[in-house]
């Protein structure tokens, strides 16, 4: 039986790093880091993300404020909102939660948001520095699957990373961050998706698999080969008549069958997820160092 890789105590560790951080800053210069949540709608997934952000912030000593606007909110709104959030100093961080309302250009609303305050990291500008290797933020997501290996002993260096799905959120920017010429990084990266042939081929040659295609259980065990460190970043719900909401949460990875062969895997809920809300918390404290020492 695989090893589980429990994201929810790795991302204590890098809270209690943080924590310490927010006290330090606090004590030498009265600072402390903000973060602004924007939410618009009522998307029940969406509100209990920012929800559990919020309740991370305070955890770790940081202010926090989250901003609900209603479906109605034009987009000219939310792009007023977005500058004003640009401007004040009580932020350090913004983030602006997907998805936005169909009648909104997403693409717009997120180049609105300042890249010093970009702590989603998904500017063009964060974007780019992350190609070249010379990051201000990680990705939350892809930063959090990066700690969630080295914290465990699981280094990527001269290892093959097989990682199905090429989405803007985790596979483009995790394949450039592990692909770097850096320690923690410097691995083949093989990157898979709908347009791959022989899709049930290429992850059995993985040392460390990825499964981030937003389909449940779609990487069975037959697409892994023994021995394999298996990372899920899915998260689906499907039915589940014993359960009070009518459904669980499941991964993008059969968990059973492929935990029997693989070495280490991540769980779905208590992965990837706790990880990814812990590396926000990083972003946040990095843009509040940023914007005392310019670096």
């Amino acid at each position: 039986m695989a090893k589980i890789l429990d994201g929810t105590a790795t991302s204590k560790e890098v809270r209690a790093e943080v924590a310490k951080g927010v006290e330090e800053m606090q004590q030498k210069h009265g600072v402390t880091p903000g973060l602004a949540a924007v939410l618009v709608g009522n998307d029940p997934a969406s509100a209990i993300y920012v929800r559990n952000k919020g309740r991370a912030c305070h955890e770790v000593g940081m202010f926090n404020e989250t901003f609900h606007l209603p479906e109605s909110t034009t987009q000219e709104e939310l792009l007023e909102l977005v500058e004003r959030l640009n401007s004040d100093h009580r932020f350090h961080g913004i983030l602006v939660q997907l998805p936005l309302p169909q009648h909104m250009n997403e693409a717009k609303v997120l180049m609105a948001v300042s890249p010093e305050k970009d702590v989603d990291a998904i500017h063009p500008v964060n974007v780019g520095k992350l190609s070249q290797g010379n990051a201000d933020y990680l990705p939350a997501t892809p930063g959090g699957v990066q700690q969630l290996l080295l914290r465990n002993g699981y280094t990527p260096d001269g290892k093959h990373v097989v990682i199905c799905g090429r989405s803007n959120i985790v596979g483009k920017p995790l394949g450039i961050l592990l692909m770097q010429k850096r320690e923690g990084a410097n691995a083949t990266v093989t990157v898979c998706h709908t347009g791959t042939r022989n899709l049930g081929e290429i992850p059995r040659r993985a040392d460390i698999l990825v499964a981030a295609m937003g389909r449940a259980r779609s990487i069975t065990a037959d697409m892994v080969r023994e021995g394999a460190i298996v990372v899920d970043v899915g998260i689906n719900q499907v039915p589940d008549s014993t359960r009070k909401s009518g459904y669980r949460l499941v991964g993008d990875v059969d968990f059973q069958p492929v935990s029997e062969k693989a070495e280490a895997i991540t769980p779905v809920p208590g992965g990837v997820g706790p990880m990814t809300i812990a590396m926000l918390l990083v972003n946040t404290l990095t843009a509040a160092r940023i914007s005392i020492h310019g670096h």
